[in-house]
């Protein structure tokens, strides 16, 4: 993101193979393609997966009406700024990741521009996910007002605009420096690099803007949210216990442990219930902020060492974490709709899985006439 650490090396643009025939240039050469194939293979998947992804929640929010509510609209932009990283940021740095930066130092600062912007703004979106769910959970009565239509507008519009103000100040104000890494030398190597450094006090004004305060809100969200789902579950085994109490004392002489009643049989059925929403709570909570955390707090941490440091850290480290917070733009959409059950419905129906296909369509029809159906 910050650090677009695509690698400066001694090949040329054009030629990548070493002048002269001899044999060992030829091994090294050789050598260097595989090591490039291979990262290509490893790298690729992720623009990929990301548009491929991105593209299926938007063609599932405009296929089906169920899912154009207010709290799929910061789904749908955090899959537009995923989309856009995916399209725009992606492809140049996977070039300057196996080879040399051939698109010229403006062209670099605009890429620089972009992967700020968009990424910010997909970290943004998450906390905007964040704290809808957050409302919706803990102060659910409120939420129609909380989250109105002109709220949610005016939370995605501040999604967008705060990380284009960051990343036009960074430029505008000059916060960073487009160096070539240590050891090289010379015009040619240094129009081959496009390596964004920030300057030590902006390194850890920005990564604090644009990561840290984010993920601290989002570490109280879910945890708010995670707390209010133990409460809950707590609240339904009370209920449970009332009612089963309740009806051994309206009935004494019916209360036999080897007949269950139907007051028995609904204790069961909510105390089951309270124990699966409880330990469904923690696996989602749990794998949003950690597969966030583990993408995106390595590269973060490294702007920041990076900064304080600089040559200390290995090009290769800055370039694997760089696409670890990538990979976070191709997970998004899979980690999101996966709990969301109209959401996952509407991508098998899309993908025509033509098993589940009619009953599928038949819940998300039913659900956008207002009728509950089990699905």
């Amino acid at each position: 993101m910050f650090l677009a650490s695509n690698r400066s090396t001694t090949d040329n643009c054009v030629n990548l193979s070493a002048p002269g025939g001899h044999s060992e240039s030829t091994s090294g050469t050789l050598q260097s393609t595989t090591v490039k194939v291979c990262v290509v293979c490893i790298l690729l998947p992720i623009p990929v997966l990301a548009i491929l992804g991105n593209i299926l929640i938007w063609a599932s929010v405009v296929r089906f009406r169920s899912l154009q509510t207010p709290t799929n609209s910061f789904i749908v932009s955090l899959a537009t700024a995923d989309f856009l990283v995916a399209v725009l940021v992606m492809p140049f740095s996977l070039v300057g990741s196996v080879g040399t930066w051939c698109f010229g130092q403006n062209f670099c600062v605009a890429h620089f521009l972009l992967d700020l912007t968009l990424c910010t703004t997909s970290i943004f979106n998450l906390s905007c996910v964040a704290l809808d769910r957050y409302v919706a959970v803990c102060d659910p009565l409120h939420y129609p007002a909380r989250m109105s239509t002109r709220r949610v507008t005016l939370l995605l519009f501040l999604s967008w605009l705060i990380p284009l103000l960051v990343s036009s100040l960074c430029v505008s104000l000059g916060t960073y420096s487009l160096n070539a890494p240590s050891g090289h030398r010379g015009a040619r190597q240094e129009s081959q690099t496009c390596v964004a450094q920030f300057h030590t006090p902006y390194a850890v004004a920005v990564s604090t803007v644009c990561f840290f305060i984010p993920v601290l809100f989002m570490l109280f969200a879910y945890g708010k949210i995670f707390m209010a789902a133990q409460r809950q579950a707590r609240w339904i085994h009370a209920i449970e216990n009332q009612v089963r109490q309740l009806h051994t004392a309206q009935n004494p002489s019916r209360d036999d442990p080897n007949q269950p009643h139907p007051a028995r049989r609904v204790g069961a059925r909510v105390g089951g219930f309270s124990i699966r929403k409880e330990k469904k709570a923690a696996r989602t909570l749990g794998l949003i902020m950690g597969v966030f955390l583990l993408c995106w707090l390595p590269h973060f941490s490294v702007n920041i060492a990076f900064s304080l440091w600089g040559t200390r850290i290995s090009p290769v480290v800055l370039d694997a974490f760089m696409w670890l917070g990538y990979a976070n733009s191709s997970l998004n959409p899979f980690i999101y709709a996966s709990f969301n059950k109209d959401f996952r419905h509407a991508f098998a129906a899309i993908l025509g899985f033509r098993i589940l296909g009619r009953r599928i369509r038949g819940c998300l029809v039913a659900t956008q006439e207002g009728n509950r159906v089990a699905c």
